[in-house]
C-alpha cells in the first residue's frame, strides 16, 4: 500500500517538474523568437533589410565623424567628445522619426483598407482571397505586405502562419489589431464578419481624428522642448570658431561643466518628453510571431 502511494506520488511530482520544464522552455523559446529593440525599430520604420549592427555601425561612424570634425575645429578634446556623443544617437533618431511617420501613415489609410476588405467579403470572396486583393486594389502603403501575403498564401495555404509574417512585415499596432480580428474571425467561422469590419473601421477613424487633435495641441510642446535643448549646445557649437573661448573647456571644471550639463540637459528633455507624451499605442501578441 505505501509502495503504491510512493510510486503515484513520484511519478506526480515528475509530471509537476516535466511541466514547469515545458513552460520555462516554452518561455524561452518565445523570448528568443521576439525581436530585439533595435530591430523591432527597424522594422517598424519598414527598413527590414537592415539588422541591428548595421544601425549600430552608422551610430558608430557617426560619433566618430563628428568627433572628428568638431576636434578638428575647436582643437578641444571634452567639447569634440561631447559632440561625438551626440552625433552617435543621430542614426537611431532618424530611425524614430520614420518609424513615428510610417505608423501615422498606416494609422491614416488602415480604414479605407478596411472598408475595401469588408467590400470584397460583401461581394462573397473569400477572407483570404479578399485580403490577398488588397495587393491590388487597397492603399498604397499596404499593397506591398498585402502582395507577399498573397504569394505567401497561394504557396503554403496555411492562413494563420501567413498572418503571423503579414504582422511582421506591417510592424504596425492597428496592422496587429487588424489581423488579430481577422484570425479570430477566420477560426470561429464568424457569420458577422462584415459587421466586425465595418465596425473596426469606424473605431479606427475616431481613434485617428483624436489622436490627431492631440498630437497638434502637443506639438508645442515638443518644439519647444527640442527648442530648449538644442539652444545650449548650438551656441558651443558656434564658439567653436574662438579658440581663445572654446579652449577654456580643456581644463578640468571646464569638462565637469559639460558633463554636468549634458545631464541636465538630458533628463530635462526627457522629463518634458514624458509630460507631453501622448500614450503610445503597443503591439499585441507579438510574442506569437
Amino acid at each position: 500500500m505505501l509502495g503504491s502511494v510512493g510510486a503515484l506520488l513520484g511519478a506526480g511530482v515528475a509530471c509537476g517538474l516535466v511541466l514547469v520544464w515545458m513552460a520555462v522552455a516554452s518561455e524561452q523559446e518565445r523570448r528568443r523568437r521576439r525581436p530585439g529593440r533595435w530591430a523591432a525599430l527597424l522594422a517598424a520604420a519598414g527598413w527590414h533589410g537592415a539588422s541591428p549592427s548595421t544601425l549600430g555601425a552608422a551610430c558608430a561612424a557617426s560619433a566618430l565623424g563628428a568627433t572628428l570634425v568638431v576636434g578638428v575645429v575647436s582643437r578641444t578634446a571634452p567639447v569634440a567628445v561631447v559632440f561625438g556623443v551626440m552625433a552617435a544617437y543621430l542614426p537611431i533618431a532618424v530611425v524614430s522619426g520614420r518609424a513615428r511617420r510610417r505608423q501615422r501613415d498606416l494609422a491614416e489609410v488602415w480604414p479605407e483598407a478596411i472598408d475595401d476588405l469588408a467590400s470584397a467579403v460583401r461581394a462573397g470572396l473569400s477572407l483570404p482571397e479578399a485580403l490577398a486583393g488588397l495587393a491590388t486594389r487597397g492603399p498604397e502603403p499596404l499593397r506591398d505586405a498585402f502582395r507577399r501575403f498573397a504569394i505567401d498564401y497561394q504557396t503554403t495555404g496555411r492562413f494563420a502562419d501567413c498572418l503571423d509574417r503579414l504582422k511582421l512585415r506591417l510592424a504596425d499596432p492597428v496592422g496587429d489589431r487588424v489581423v488579430e480580428g481577422l484570425r479570430v474571425a477566420r477560426e470561429v467561422g464568424s457569420g458577422e464578419l462584415g459587421r466586425l469590419l465595418r465596425s473596426l473601421s469606424g473605431y479606427l477613424r475616431d481613434d485617428l481624428r483624436t489622436r490627431s487633435e492631440l498630437e497638434a495641441r502637443q506639438s508645442w510642446a515638443v518644439n519647444g522642448a527640442r527648442l530648449a535643448v538644442g539652444a545650449p549646445w548650438a551656441v558651443l557649437l558656434f564658439m567653436s570658431f574662438q579658440p581663445e573661448v572654446i579652449h577654456r573647456y580643456q581644463s578640468g571644471a571646464g569638462t565637469v561643466v559639460l558633463a554636468t550639463a549634458a545631464g541636465v540637459c538630458v533628463v530635462a528633455y526627457r522629463v518634458m518628453m514624458r509630460i507631453g507624451r501622448l500614450p503610445a499605442e503597443r503591439r499585441i501578441l507579438e510574442g506569437r510571431l
